[in-house]
């Protein structure tokens, strides 16, 4: 069966342009089950019946796994099944009747506007190190993309005379727009420091790490926590808590659900209706504090 699963996550890899996170996770989540069915004595596909699957659900709801991993491992197993079944190895989609947990939609963590300020006041040296930061601090809350979109970006990417990035997925283009601070950071750190913190002269990848080498996810989740820590913030924030921040703010600004929509990339709206929910949580809040008879 560990066979199927490499070809599965192969047909993902070439034909669906899948991120490697995503495949780590498909791959990850299916041996697992692989593992489960081969000490039941199952070792072929055609050999798994609807029952064998919700027994290993059940495992993981004994196991105490949270709702959004169970769902996960639900939503991996469906796609395997469904593709061994267009492929003609299994006769009938055993995974089709599975459902997911219900998932209770937690409120994210963001940051206030003073707080933002904060964060990105912190970064206000000349070395270039911070001249490298306040860049990706500025770019990455002016445009709300995520960490990893973040570190692809090229400089070709930039354009600088119309403020805005190309943002690319695996799927598709996106054209964000930045303001006038993202913009001063990140002349600044083009004019006078991405030269000389380059290793390869010839590289077209925007920011790079002390070493001269493409930043890694890891070393802008440590600058980031540094400079939250500098500017006092007690929250336990990430790079993610800043794409949050910008949502919200957009959104608690007046702008349209529609464009925030497509500035971050959502495939699906209500994914970004949370932001909307929560302006509304915080007009109640006000009124129920300042309304004389709230």
């Amino acid at each position: 069966m560990e066979n199927d699963v490499l070809e599965y996550i192969a047909y993902l890899h070439n034909v669906k342009h899948t991120s490697q996170n995503t495949e780590m996770s498909y791959k990850r989540d299916l041996l697992k089950v692989c593992h489960f069915l081969e000490e039941k004595g199952i070792c072929d596909v055609a050999q798994v019946t609807a029952e064998h699957l919700n027994d290993y659900i059940a495992l993981l709801k004994k196991q105490s796994l949270a709702a959004a991993t169970i769902s996960r491992n639900i939503a991996s197993i469906k796609a395997f099944f469904q593709f061994l079944s267009a492929k003609g190895n299994i006769t009938k989609d055993v995974s089709a009747l599975l459902k997911a947990p219900k998932i209770e939609k937690k409120i994210p963590e963001i940051l206030t506007m003073d707080e933002v300020v904060a964060l990105l006041d912190q970064a206000n040296g000349d070395s270039a190190k911070e001249i490298r930061d306040k860049a990706m601090l500025e770019l990455l809350y002016a445009t709300g993309i995520r960490v990893t979109e973040l570190i692809s970006l090229k400089v070709s990417d930039v354009n600088l005379q119309m403020s805005f990035i190309l943002c690319k997925d695996a799927h598709k283009e996106r054209i964000i727009p930045f303001g006038s601070q993202a913009r001063m950071a990140l002349t600044r750190y083009l004019d006078h420091t991405r030269a000389q913190m380059l290793e390869d002269q010839d590289s077209d990848v925007l920011f790079v790490n002390c070493s001269g080498k493409p930043m890694s996810r890891q070393g802008f989740w440590k600058l980031i926590k540094f400079y939250a820590q500098k500017a006092g913030i007690t929250a336990d924030i990430t790079p993610h808590t800043l794409r949050h921040s910008f949502a919200a703010h957009l959104v608690e600004n007046g702008a349209d659900l529609r464009s925030v929509q497509e500035m971050l990339g959502h495939s699906d709206i209500s994914t970004t209706q949370i932001y909307a929910n929560m302006n509304h949580n915080r007009i109640r809040e006000v009124y129920a504090k300042t309304h004389p008879r709230g």
